[in-house]
């Protein structure tokens, strides 16, 4: 049987182990290209010991292809010095380098880029990216042939190892499912007329790069819907593919991703099985004699090797998990595995490129910002003490990046846990793997010897005891007073999910923020039976989510009776009985409905726990203050406001104003790593 850590033969090209990057979208382009933000990005992969990386997710190849996540654009030549630069980078290091080339047919958006109507094989809306495709001609057709071409000849003329076509829900995949090519000529019908684009673009490719460029192809291996294609038809067109000889890789994804809740289902976020479809890659390895990668959801390494020791793939891919970590195959070849930063599948990064916004880990800080972060914590020329209040993430990734410093490290923490909001994070049942962030920063302090002492509340006194060099306050915020007529009788979230509150019966949760904290209190309630309605006065439930944990955290509540009303603000509460009256008023309409519940629970955010960040503030060396220009350039963060002061200061997280968990964790690493 392979192993993980084996050498793979992909036609001329010898991958130094199995486990690969896959293409994705991280929208770190500048004009369409990958400069150094992007190419610093894969650098560090193939720095941790990654066999292949595949950059470009849905690489566009033509103008009526525009990017709606930050894809690069390899329509022109401009992008091929680029290439060059990205693929010498990643070479250096040792590791191969391929690049996704796509038309993304109807999955983009017709308002923007240039304006082009959208193609597809017949007339069919995606939900998810909602516009209404033109039903493509003959002389579209050839053009998109054409399209690919040149793309591939730029792909090859900038260094790469090989290319990989993307079939998978875009253009091609549109051709092939029975569910969007509607079409009654040579290219609709039978499985063989739906494939027929397919082979002329691969015929196309292969003439212009030649026999030794690697040809890769992301394909389906069930689509999973009705109507759509089955294990069958996947299976027959894997062997259409091999008949055709030109192609040397099959990439297997599962799914349809045509809404919200399919693309959660492609990407997986906690609160899905985690690797549910290796069995479906293994369906086609079995079907025929062509190399198989597959990736979903393949997180940690235990998964990994059995997707490659039992023989379902050649390779696997672990593209979140080594934005996670990318050193993860570095540290299983030095023994390493328990520190391994595992990717609990917080849906961050896909998330956020959904949005429009460049990916970052939720608890890597240093992903896609290597230009000033770094993933290797250098040693500090000066070995100096420091005291971190708080255990949260934040004062636990203060805590262990000034250990791998080599800094004398105290951590005061005032419960008897590590952990801080991530305790009630955990809570309920879809975002419980949350626990697994503050399960490795706390494993880590303990590795590297941090002084832990629980159970205790800081005074500045305490903290000027210590005669620390940096004092990091961490403490954190507390929910926000409920400052509207008869607010006394309002739960706050803390208290359900602490279980410091006894709730039963009809609950009205009303969400001012629109994040994880209401889905999770609300998860928590319904699955302890009572009747759950979630209210906010945004437009849309959990509003500031991206579609993938939305979609996951809603279709959870909805299943578990969970009823959801927008628009409408809570603006008094008052006492009937033993329960509560809330008034709701319309945002829009200004009209008044009123409910009778059991308990009312709100969620509207946190405000600093900062007062010992006030009592230190005087005897530091700068005021408390950080210089901003320093800190996002990774710079000494300290200006000398106080020279009697006896120590640095700063603030972090939620004890600076109401945040996230990885806000949090990058102040922590800004301010730790250069000081």
């Amino acid at each position: 049987m392979a192993k993980l850590l084996d050498p793979f033969q992909l036609k001329h090209l010898t991958l130094r182990n199995r486990i690969v990057s896959t293409s994705h979208a991280p929208n770190y382009v500048e004009d369409g290209h990958p400069r150094d933000r992007y190419r610093l990005y894969h650098e560090e992969k193939a720095k941790g010991g990654v066999a292949l990386t595949m950059i470009g997710g849905s690489t566009n190849i033509a103008a009526d292809s525009p990017s709606v996540f930050g894809q690069l654009y390899a329509g022109d030549d401009s992008i091929v010095p680029w290439f060059r630069k990205l693929t010498d980078g990643v070479h250096l290091h040792g590791a191969a380098i391929m690049c996704q080339i796509t038309h993304m047919g109807r999955r983009t958006a017709w308002d923007d880029g240039h304006w082009l109507p959208v193609i597809a094989p017949s007339g069919v809306r995606e939900r998810a990216h909602r516009a209404f495709p033109k039903a493509m001609e003959q002389e579209d057709i050839e053009r998109v042939i054409g399209d690919y071409t040149a793309a591939a000849r730029r792909c090859q003329q900038g260094g790469f190892d090989g290319i990989e076509l993307l079939s998978h829900s875009h253009l091609l995949g549109q051709f092939l499912s029975p569910l969007t090519n509607q079409r009654d000529d040579a290219f609709g019908g039978t499985l063989k007329n739906r494939m027929r684009l397919t082979l002329q673009v691969l015929d196309a490719v292969r003439a212009e790069v030649g026999p030794k460029f690697i040809l890769s192809m992301r394909i389906t291996g069930d689509e999973l819907i009705e109507g759509g294609l089955s294990a069958e038809d996947c299976i027959a067109a894997a062997r259409m593919l091999e008949d055709s000889g030109h192609v040397d890789l099959l990439n297997i994804l599962v799914g349809a991703p045509y809404d919200d809740l399919g693309l959660a289902e492609w990407v997986r976020p906690m609160g899905l099985p985690a690797a549910p479809h290796i069995t479906v890659a293994g369906r086609i390895r079995e079907a025929v004699n062509l190399p198989i990668l597959h990736a979903g959801g393949i997180a940690d390494i235990a998964t990994a090797r059995h997707a490659v020791t039992g023989g379902h793939v050649d390779l696997v891919g672990m593209t979140r998990a080594q934005m996670a970590d990318p050193y993860l195959v570095a540290k299983l070849a030095r023994g390493e595995e328990n520190r391994i930063r595992t990717c609990v599948g917080l849906g961050y990064c896909v998330d956020r490129v959904n949005q429009g916004k460049p990916a970052v880990c939720g608890h890597n800080a240093a992903t896609g910002r290597e230009q000033t972060l770094p993933h290797v914590i250098p040693a500090s020329r000066t070995r100096r003490k420091v005291v971190v209040v708080g255990g949260g993430p934040g004062g636990l990734e203060a805590a262990r990046v000034s250990a791998l410093r080599g800094h004398d490290v105290v951590l005061f923490e005032a419960s008897d846990r590590l952990g801080g909001q991530l305790v009630l994070a955990a809570k309920g049942g879809t975002r419980r793997q949350i626990w697994g962030v503050a399960d490795w920063l706390i494993s880590e302090v303990n590795t590297l010897g941090v002084d832990l002492r629980m159970n205790t509340f800081v005074e500045a006194s305490d903290v000027f005891r210590e005669a620390p060099d940096l004092v990091i306050v961490a403490t954190g915020g507390w929910p926000e007073p409920v400052s509207i007529p008869g607010g006394d009788l309002a739960l706050s979230s803390w208290e359900v999910l602490s279980g410091e509150a006894r709730v039963s019966g009809e609950v009205l949760l009303f969400d001012e923020i629109g994040d994880h904290p209401a889905a999770v209190t609300a998860d928590m309630l319904a699955g302890a039976g009572h009747s759950v309605e979630l209210v906010t006065p945004d437009r849309a439930i959990l509003h500031d989510l991206g579609p993938t944990t939305s979609a996951v955290a809603l279709r959870d509540l909805a299943a578990n009776g969970v009823t959801f009303t927008c628009l409408h603000e809570l603006r008094a509460l008052s006492q009937e009985g033993n329960r509560v009256c809330a008034s709701l008023r319309h945002t829009l309409t200004g009209d008044i409905t009123k409910r009778l519940v059991d308990h009312v629970v709100v969620e509207q955010g946190l405000i600093p726990i900062d007062e010992l960040y006030h009592d230190l503030k005087p005897g530091s060396r700068n005021l408390g203050q950080v210089d901003h220009k320093a800190l996002v350039n990774g710079a000494f963060p300290f200006r000398e406001e106080e020279p009697d002061g006896q120590f640095y200061l700063a603030r972090i997280g939620d004890a600076i104003a109401g945040r996230n968990m990885h806000a949090a964790i990058l102040d922590a690493m800004r301010i730790c790593c250069s000081a």
